[in-house]
């Protein structure tokens, strides 16, 4: 017997999917369900390639109800800015759930990665975030500084921006892509790690840094901190003391936060937290409580799953089946 595979280039996948509030609707919705326990989702291979500054990682997941999962590999190699290459790129595959037959290739240079995961940023800024936010701040200089920064302002539309990068120049080149989308609408700066968090009421860390970035004594209240660069077991972007220090410590799921994430670290540092992580489906599904007022200090911490890559896989192959775009391969 034969049957088809879609085929879809970056570029095609670029015409049916931004990050917009309905992706980061997707996202709450696909958290509230992994919140129920229902969703199938494996502990995530990972792979670090040391000699290389890669690393490559495997996700997946069943959502009950969807007709299909994906299956998302992709590499982060992080010297390749330096050679003009991107840090990320790889591919979604898209699976009947009924069949196990492939049904799409989504060929994105790691886009829908980057959109999935912006999209959770700002979930989390939705969630999380003190309701008036005038100086949002983000940590690192990459994609995801720049998708971060757009996703914040989507849900907590402030009007100055921080940008903090290890390279200035490279902070620079940053900060001057964001205020070419921003417009007159935000003032964008750059500066060091410790003035971004000083100064700002949201800051997100977007770095493949494997020591603490953000220290302790530069926490203050009304302040939210999204991390989502730690998803490997050496990375570390928050001071263990920070999040110890902090009012409430969120995540995208416990099983991954406490060996890949930064709740890895506080165990690690043997710090006794004053609270245990709660996770953002708890949150959206009302079992938990988040910011309960302005002064509280919040840290979410991202490191990214497979049940997001079903659900950003299940709604491109949906919008794209309207379209005309794709090749068709029999196999």
């Amino acid at each position: 017997m034969t049957y088809d595979v879609k085929l879809y280039t970056e570029a095609e996948l670029r015409q049916v999917v931004t990050l917009d509030h309905g992706m980061i609707d997707l996202m709450a919705e696909t958290f509230a369900a992994l919140s129920q326990g229902h969703v199938v989702m494996p502990p995530i291979l990972s792979m670090a390639i040391a000699e290389h500054h890669g690393e490559v990682d495997v996700k997946t997941a069943y959502v009950p109800g969807m007709d299909g999962f994906a299956m998302k590999i992709s590499p982060g190699f992080f010297n390749n800015p330096s050679l003009g290459l991107p840090s990320l790129n790889g591919l979604v595959v898209f699976f009947a759930a009924q069949t196990g037959l492939i049904k799409a290739l989504f060929m994105d240079n790691g886009y829908l990665t980057d959109i999935r995961t912006a999209a959770a940023g700002g979930l989390a800024a939705r969630l999380l975030a003190p309701q008036n936010v005038t100086t949002a701040a983000v940590i690192g200089s990459g994609i995801q500084a720049r998708l971060q920064a757009q996703a914040a302002h989507l849900v907590r539309p402030f009007t100055t921006l921080l940008v903090a990068g290890r390279n200035p120049d490279h902070a620079e080149t940053c900060a001057d892509d964001l205020r070419q989308h921003f417009g007159n609408a935000v003032e964008v700066k750059t500066c060091d790690a410790e003035t971004a968090t000083r100064e700002s009421q949201l800051l997100i860390t977007t770095t493949p840094s494997t020591q603490p970035l953000i220290k302790a004594e530069w926490l203050h209240p009304n302040l939210h901190i999204t991390a989502m660069g730690s998803d490997q077991g050496e990375k570390n972007e928050i001071d263990p003391a920070a999040i110890v220090a902090a009012d409430l410590y969120a995540c995208d799921r416990f099983s991954q936060v406490e060996t890949l994430g930064e709740w890895r670290s506080v165990i690690a540092s043997g710090l006794s937290p004053k609270h245990q992580p709660v996770e953002i489906g708890d949150i959206i599904n009302g079992q938990t409580q988040g910011r309960r007022d302005e002064d509280m200090i919040t840290i979410c911490d991202l490191t990214g799953t497979g049940a997001q890559d079903t659900a950003i896989g299940g709604y491109v192959f949906d919008r794209l089946a309207e379209t005309s775009l794709g090749v068709t391969i029999t196999i």
